[in-house]
């Protein structure tokens, strides 16, 4: 409610970048919070308790990650004054096909995998806690997130994200604390682990046993479920698409006041993401420590009965530590710690997807459309997504894994590197060209779905039996993959774009990270006085200056006045067509109501055409020296936490 009033939600920056106003501590909240959503309870605690605390390495990457963001990439979104990512790549290389291709990505990605993997862990607790029917509790807190999403917009979502992130560390805290008081501490954990053995399982076999490197980040470059070479590339090329090209991270960042503020929300996020292996991981293990049948049974017979998955019941860790260990009244607060991450990582998606849709698929299918139609579907597709991830869930229940973040991982692996690799040449090589971008892009994601098809026929086979995988997925580990993938797409980037032309300068003007700077117009300031605004005819442009044709951007040009005070904008709603611009006495009182909520009852703003809105970039890029001082202080400490806890746990 408190976002309703304090952002312009009736217009497109205001509904999808929060009207760039944003300060950096409700940023770097959000960050973690759509990050740390009910999968990386469920997923990290599962795998933590399964294999021990290498899945920590993804949260110090992370916080690596991050600070590449602020640093090198953001400074370029902002000189480019893009909304979104797609649109960066239509400004950078030019031509509809390269931003069509990635965004349909991304919402594949988002649908059948975030939000997915989000709903089943959401369901996983609620179902172990209260023992509620699965679709009852999951349609209802889809219709709760899908309320504020849609009314509030990005701004909504950033400050309930940040609400809910200190909910969820006081909750996770707390049980944290629990935790290690009942096992004895930290070194007791070092002990018992090692011993935390099923008592069901094939006395034949090392089935149920707990690895012995569990305590150990770096592990067999060959044999081991972390081999450490990749943990150290593989992983990270994955972890660039996520921080620093994925809609929902980025969306975050370009909402900051200033790149100052950026930075600051980037350095939060990346401090509070020291956190997850001592709330998350360790946690997890102490739960396989306490109740060994159950979260580490080895037979498929008994993880049926006790979870429903033969292959294991890992995941149930974080709950069952939950149900067994805090008293009644803290339960409660678990409950919404649950809660609260599912619909933070929902509306986090829910509102980039939208974002996404929005402006670089229906905004090309129609170019002239009215900046209030764009608030219209937005907030319609929202709604559609709401209804593609109910319908999702039998699938979800269907695919589980046994250990849920690995899941994720592995399809990250496949599909996210040649993205990641087509923003950094885009972002750091001025040679890239479209032609190098999208053959690169096109063939490194038909590669990576080959391999994730593989997967899905052969999966690997449970703890005992004989592993007939083809050569490919049963030796390469997906991290090594990720690997292989990437050189694969960089080399078919690099060899295609030296074979054809290079890019026209408007491509790279202020649009890479040795450009961003320059002292001339960005081509955003350019195509707003070329761009059409929606809603006006062509006809109405033989004045205006014709931009450059690699640009694929259609001519633009401003609305006649004599045309604006003649015209008459309708709203559409179930057939039922009443004026935007009557006042509210001539309204109904119910569309008056949903006029407000979805932040589109003003017409002199909401009616208005979309049109870029210049932006002073040199505003942007103030820092006061002091305030840059401070920043970069806490820079060092925090690439210097990195790479202590890397070392530490190593």
């Amino acid at each position: 409610l408190l976002s309703m009033y304090r952002t312009k939600r009736n217009t497109v920056k205001g509904y999808f970048l929060a009207g760039k106003e944003m300060v950096w501590w409700p940023i770097g909240a959000s960050l973690f919070a759509s990050n740390v959503g009910s999968g990386h309870f469920i997923g990290l605690a599962g795998t933590g308790a399964a294999s021990g605390i290498a899945v920590s390495a993804y949260e110090f990457n992370g916080m690596v990650i991050l600070i590449l963001l602020a640093w090198f990439f953001l400074p370029i979104y902002i000189a480019a004054e893009v909304t979104t990512m797609p649109e960066y790549l239509l400004k950078r290389f030019g031509g509809q096909r390269i931003r069509l291709f990635i965004t349909i990505l991304y919402l594949f990605i988002y649908i059948f995998t975030k939000i997915s993997v989000d709903i089943y862990a959401g369901a996983i607790f609620i179902q172990q806690a209260l023992k509620w029917d699965l679709y009852i509790a999951v349609v209802g807190l889809l219709v709760i997130t899908t309320l504020y999403t849609v009314g509030g917009g990005l701004a909504a979502v950033i400050y309930t994200d940040a609400l809910q992130t200190i909910i969820m560390l006081i909750g996770a805290l707390i049980l944290m604390g629990y935790a290690f008081n009942e096992i004895g501490g930290y070194s007791a954990l070092q002990e018992t682990y090692f011993h935390a053995i099923p008592s069901v399982r094939d006395l034949n076999t090392s089935c149920g046993y707990p690895r012995k490197d569990a305590f150990h980040i770096f592990r067999d470059p060959v044999t081991s479920d972390f081999p450490w070479p990749g943990v150290l590339i593989g992983m990270t090329i994955p972890s660039i698409w996520y921080w620093c090209t994925d809609q929902v991270i980025v969306q975050r960042s370009l909402a900051a006041r200033t790149l100052l503020h950026a930075k600051g929300g980037s350095l939060f996020a990346a401090y509070l993401k020291v956190l997850p292996v001592f709330i998350m991981v360790l946690p997890g293990m102490i739960s396989r420590v306490l109740f060994p049948d159950q979260v580490a049974c080895a037979d498929a017979e008994t993880c049926r009965r006790i979870c429903g998955n033969p292959v294991g019941c890992s995941d149930i860790a974080y709950p069952k530590l939950v149900m067994e260990l805090m008293p009644g009244g803290l339960r409660g607060l678990m409950m919404s710690v649950m809660i609260a991450a599912l619909m933070s990582s929902l509306t986090s998606i829910f509102n980039s997807a939208s974002t996404l849709f929005t402006m670089d698929i229906w905004h090309h299918l129609r170019p002239l459309c009215s900046e209030w139609e764009l608030m219209v579907v937005g907030r319609v597709f929202v709604l559609a997504l709401v209804v593609l991830s109910v319908l999702w869930i039998p699938l979800v229940k269907m695919s589980q894994g046994g250990q849920l973040f690995m899941y994720i991982q592995s399809i990250s692996s496949y599909l996210q590197p040649p993205v990641a690799v087509v923003f950094m040449a885009g972002c750091f090589w001025r040679r890239t060209n479209e032609m190098g971008a999208f053959w690169g892009l096109l063939l490194g994601v038909l590669v990576g779905c080959c391999r994730m098809i593989l997967d899905f026929i052969y999966p690997e086979p449970l703890c005992g039996q004989l592993d007939n995988r083809p050569l490919i997925t049963k030796h390469v580990h997906y991290l090594h993959f990720s690997i292989l993938l990437s050189v694969f797409t960089l080399i078919m980037v690099v060899v295609i774009s030296l074979s054809t032309k290079p890019p026209h300068p408007e491509q790279i003007k202020h649009l890479t990270w040795f450009t961003h700077s320059d002292k001339v117009n960005s081509v955003a300031s350019q195509a707003e006085a070329d761009l059409p605004i929606p809603g006006v005819r062509q006809s109405d442009q033989k004045n205006q200056d014709e931009i450059s044709s690699t640009n694929d951007i259609t001519v633009m040009a401003e609305q006649l006045e004599e045309d604006k005070t003649n015209s008459v904008d309708i709203i559409n709603l179930s057939h039922i067509h009443i004026s935007v611009g009557g006042s509210d006495k001539q309204r109904p009182k119910l569309i008056s109501f949903l006029l407000w909520f979805c932040g589109m009852d003003k017409k002199d703003e909401a009616g208005s055409p979309a049109r870029p809105e210049a932006r002073a970039n040199v505003n942007m890029f103030k820092e006061k020296p002091h305030m840059r001082y401070f920043i970069n202080a806490n820079l060092i400490v925090c690439l210097s936490a990195a790479v202590f806890l890397f070392a530490y746990f190593a």
